[in-house]
């Protein structure tokens, strides 16, 4: 049985729900639009069946809690996706939000706005934060508790005062997707 090469991001806004879908397209993979929503309006199971009969990978997903505390909706669909027995997640973006729930989790790099790597985490804006390796946010809580091979950290998906805007190709959203991409050796495991 082959599993699915999926994408998990913590965001499924309008704006996120555009940025995602260009970055699948500019990388030549799948975005499932229907997991977009604030927050999140499908199941696990129906989420699956959706990955199940795209064409091919990698596959970029969308959950969102819309500032729930503990595990909300958004993170029950993304336990079911990550833990189903024809999912591999290559990773996950973890997006920053003014969540007042204090929700945070681990990320092994963060994207600044700029488009720099760092080690810090980043709030919504994508500037870095004072604090190494996390971040905040509302559909993080479940991570840490998932077998992610990598984590990014990212501002807000499609905006971060216009540096992620779709007008110039969300580049955030794609760099953080690229090096999940490039980490997880899904272009040599593909040819």
């Amino acid at each position: 049985m082959e599993r699915r090469k999926v994408i998990l991001i913590t965001d499924g806004d309008e704006h996120a729900r555009k940025g995602v879908e260009l970055a699948a397209k500019d990388i030549g993979g799948r975005c499932i639009s229907y997991s977009w929503g604030n927050p999140t309006s499908i199941s696990g199971e129906e989420i699956v069946s959706l990955i199940l009969q795209t064409p091919h990978d990698p596959v970029l997903v969308m959950f969102d809690d819309c500032g729930q505390r503990e595990v909300g909706v958004g993170e029950k669909a993304m336990q079911y996706v990550a833990k189903h027995p024809q999912i591999e997640v290559l990773g996950a973006i973890a997006v920053a939000s003014s969540t007042h729930s204090s929700e945070w989790t681990h990320v092994d790099v963060s994207i600044d706005r700029y488009g720099y790597l760092t080690e810090f985490g980043v709030d919504k804006e994508g500037i870095p934060d004072l604090e190494l390796g996390r971040i905040n946010g509302d559909t993080v809580y479940i991570l840490d508790q998932l077998d992610i091979p990598i984590v990014v950290g990212v501002g807000d998906i499609g905006k971060m005062a216009n540096f992620d805007s779709i007008k110039k190709g969300a580049p955030i959203t794609r760099k953080a997707v690229e090096i999940i991409l490039e980490r997880s050796g899904y272009h040599e495991s593909s040819t």
